[in-house]
Order: C-alpha cells, then structure tokens, then sequence
C-alpha cells in the first residue's frame, strides 16, 4: 500500500470506501476532501434517497478496509463526511498558530485548527456564545484546552480588558496559569471556590447596577462535578446566577466536566451554555448528553486533543491547541512583560 499521505494513498483509501459501500448496495462517490494534522476527511456525495443511516452502519467495516481504528461518519451540507486519524497524526501547537494571526479580535480565543485546516476561533462577547462548557472523559485534553483557552485569551488582551478567575477542585489541573497577571485572586480550590463565587457574584450585582460590563472577567471551572458534589447549593446557585446573568455584566464562564448530565450540574445551569466543545466520551448517549443533540459522533473521537465545537446547532470538529513546557514558560514570561 502506498505509504502515508501521499496522493496514491489517498485515491487508494477513496476506492476502498466506495468498493465497502458498494459490497452492501450503497452507492455514492468520494469527491476530494482536506488533510489536517490530525485526520484526513473524505467528501462522499450518496445517490439519491441513500439514507444516512445506512452509511453510519457500516463504520466499523470502513475503519477496517482503511486499516484505521476508527471512522467517523457525518453529514455535512448536501455531502457527507468520512473521517480517520492520520496514520502519520502530528499536534498543533498554540504559540506557532497565534504568530500566523495579524490581529486577534478582542476577547477571542484560538481553541486549534479545524478539519480543514482552518484556525478555529471563539469570540466569548458575541450573543451566541457567553458560556462555554467543554467536556469530554480522562485522556480526551478537555483541562488542556482550557488552558489554553486561558493563556490563547492572555497573550492577545492587556489586564485592561481582561481578568481570569481560576476554580480548580484538585488544584493541579489549571495550575500552570497561577503566575498569569490577569488573575483577580490566587487559585481558588475546593475550600475557597465559594469565597470567589461569592465574590464575582457581587462584582456582577455591582456593574448590573452601573451598567457597565469591563473590564470582562473569565471564570474557569475545572472539575466541576466535583465541585457541586462538595460545595452543594450555593456553590450550584452561584453558578447559575452568574451563567444566567454574566452577560450583560462581562462575566464569562468556561466550565470543564467529565460528564455533564442534567442531573449532575442541573438543567438550569447546562441550559446557559450556547457553546459545547466535547472531547472523546465513553458512548452515544454521554455524547448526547454532552452535546445538547444527537449523532455528533463524539464517541468516535481520538482523544488526545480531538474535540468538536457544536454552536447554533453547528458541529465543528477541531484539534485543540497545545503549549508545550518550554513555550509556556516563555509565554507567561511574555505576558508578564
């Protein structure tokens, strides 16, 4: 087989797909596609009255015919998606991605590159985003791109503009964004996650009652399963209030969970969030439930940075940014200059 990526190998992946959907009577045709970092996508354009299903049935004789792990099987406009990792999958590093930007709109934040190979950005005051809620189990990057939503925010807005608020349960997770300057307090842990709440719930009151919304503080929950389960109803409350509120004050919330289910942070509080970014979950259904809809594929992610971005209905796949040890002590080193 030719070796990875080259031209022949992507034509022989191509005919393996349609001589797969051939073999079970469903006809359609790869019509080109984009290669990133991290996955290679196939555009398949189905006959006809072909049902959607019928392709998704077959992922895993797909994935074996490609010789990959997986596949991931969406829609996407009038065509449909055929993704697999790389064989030969590199990272996709932050500081490199954000020297590539002449100017970064304010308060916007570079989350990584999407499939095809399009920086994938998120603008935290635009009426359609506010709240973020990124999700996704152990291993899938869901703490790492928070920080790097975090320090993407820092090197591209002055402390005039921006405060971060830092909750972390286990206070390892966001750690390394402790030395930034934009911080309003230290590290909050389990023990003094309240105290700020409290504290940023008040701010919130005040602006509300001046009507002003600068400079806009960023709140990043780590762990947040586990903070409701110690910190109970006011830490719960808090929360809403802020997600329900926030807005118009300049409060935006970032709130990483494993497995966000209504029951486990509250209908209330996972309704404010707009924007979902999911890593690699265990199933369909914690898929569901992570996304806000259905047959996101989310379950079929890689892990390791893999993630989708679903707004407005909207499913975006993107692989997350990465800062490595050496960049981020040359980072914050140049922030606090």
């Amino acid at each position: 087989m030719p070796s990875p990526v080259t031209r022949e190998y992507l034509e022989f992946q191509s005919n393996r797909i349609e001589a797969v959907l051939a073999s079970h009577r469903v006809i359609a045709r790869v019509h080109g596609g984009s290669v990133s970092p991290r996955w290679i996508r196939f555009h398949l354009a189905p006959a006809l009255g072909t049902k959607i299903t019928a392709v998704r049935n077959l992922g895993e004789e797909l994935a074996l015919a490609l010789g990959a792990p997986d596949v991931r099987v969406m829609r996407e406009g009038a065509t449909l998606a055929v993704d697999m990792p790389r064989p030969d999958a590199g990272s996709v590093r932050l500081i490199p991605l954000l020297r590539g930007f002449r100017d970064v709109p304010p308060l916007t934040a570079c989350l990584g590159l999407a499939v095809d190979e399009r920086p994938l950005l998120i603008r935290l005051p635009s009426p359609d985003v506010t709240h973020v809620l990124v999700a996704g189990m152990t291993g899938s990057g869901k703490t790492e791109l928070m920080r790097t939503i975090a320090l993407s925010l820092a090197l591209t807005n002055r402390q005039s503009a921006l405060q971060i608020a830092l909750i972390d349960p286990k206070g390892r997770g966001l750690a390394p964004l402790a030395g930034l300057p934009h911080l309003v307090a230290p590290l909050a842990d389990l023990n003094s996650a309240a105290i700020l709440l409290r504290r940023l719930a008040q701010e919130m009151e005040r602006r509300d009652a001046e009507g002003i919304a600068s400079p806009r503080i960023v709140i990043l929950v780590d762990e947040a399963l586990d903070l409701l389960m110690v910190g109970g109803k006011e830490v719960e409350s808090l929360l809403t209030r802020i997600a329900q509120r926030g807005r118009e004050a300049g409060l935006h919330l970032v709130v990483g969970a494993q497995k966000p289910s209504a029951a486990a942070i509250g209908g209330l509080l996972k309704a404010n969030f707009p924007v979902r970014l999911v890593g690699k979950v265990a199933s369909a259904d914690d898929a569901r439930v992570a996304a806000g809809l259905g047959s996101t594929g989310a379950e079929k992610l890689t892990g390791r940075g893999d993630f989708i971005a679903v707004a407005s209905g909207q499913v975006t796949r993107f692989q997350a940014a990465y800062v490595s040890s050496d960049e981020w002590r040359a980072a914050l080193a140049r922030v606090r200059r």
